[in-house]
């Protein structure tokens, strides 16, 4: 069993900024990747940002230098800081982490989603 705890939601004003952090801890044995995504009811789950084990980061256009991801793999734990939050930023945003499970296979496993609110 492997759980995904995030924290950080909020609601803050445009312009504000906001630290979201997941940890995770379970049954798994190398991360190789930690990321985050974000859904609007209604639309399809989207990528933010992700970090590799060997520490590739991607961001997704739209945070253009706002947001910044980073990670502890020994703590099994990923942040990611968002500065300059805009209204359309207001999302549920999902921690993911790509790892070994113990059965040597790669899975994915997903947050419940914390919730971050931009008011104009």
């Amino acid at each position: 069993q492997v759980q995904l705890v995030e924290s950080g939601g909020g609601l803050v004003q445009a312009g504000g900024s906001l630290r979201l952090s997941c940890a995770a801890s379970g049954s798994f044995k190398n991360i190789k990747a930690m990321n985050w995504y974000r859904q609007t009811p209604g639309k399809e789950r989207e990528f933010v940002a992700s970090i590799t084990s060997d520490g590739n980061i991607n961001y997704a256009d739209f945070t253009k230098g706002r947001f910044a991801i980073s990670s502890d793999n020994t703590k099994a734990t990923v942040n990611l800081q968002m500065n300059s939050l805009k209204p359309e930023d207001t999302a549920a945003y999902y921690c993911n982490i790509e790892a070994i499970n113990r059965y040597n296979w790669l899975s994915s496993y997903w947050g419940q989603g914390t919730q971050v609110t931009v008011s104009a």
